[in-house]
């Protein structure tokens, strides 16, 4: 009695194929992953941002000028305001003009956001549509 293969050849033969099954589920894991977490990575509102410019001022006797120094304090001009209701009664003067004048706000770069905030908001309250920031232009860029 044998046991064995019949035809007494090697007992050790080598099977050549290989077992993708395990590769194939790992890959249809991969994938069912990528397909939900990259909806959720990508997901943004979309906008069109806007470029870059810098226009110089157009500086015009109308303008509104208005600084906030570091510590918080509103100047209409050179003028020192005392608080903010008097800023939005000057600004509802201005709005009612024809046209109306623009308010440029110069604020400090060590002053708080919130104190610039204020007098963003005052502007708003009082009915006043054109509202622009002054800046210094970086160093080494020409005008």
């Amino acid at each position: 009695m044998s046991v064995g293969p019949a035809d007494g050849g090697d007992e050790d033969e080598l099977n050549s194929s290989i077992n993708t099954t395990p590769l194939v589920d790992v890959m249809l894991v991969l994938l069912i992953i990528f397909l939900i977490t990259i909806p959720v990575v990508t997901h943004t509102v979309p906008v069109a941002l806007p470029k870059e410019s810098n226009v110089p001022t157009q500086t015009k006797p109308e303008n509104v000028n208005i600084s906030v120094n570091r510590q918080g304090d509103i100047f209409w001009g050179e003028r020192k305001l005392a608080n903010l209701e008097a800023l939005v009664d000057k600004l509802k003067v201005e709005a009612v003009k024809e046209p109306q004048p623009e308010v440029h706000i110069r604020g400090d770069q060590e002053a708080r956001y919130e104190s610039v905030g204020r007098v963003v908001l005052a502007c708003q309250r009082a009915g006043i549509s054109k509202v622009g920031f002054i800046t210094e232009p970086p160093a080494g860029v020409a005008q």
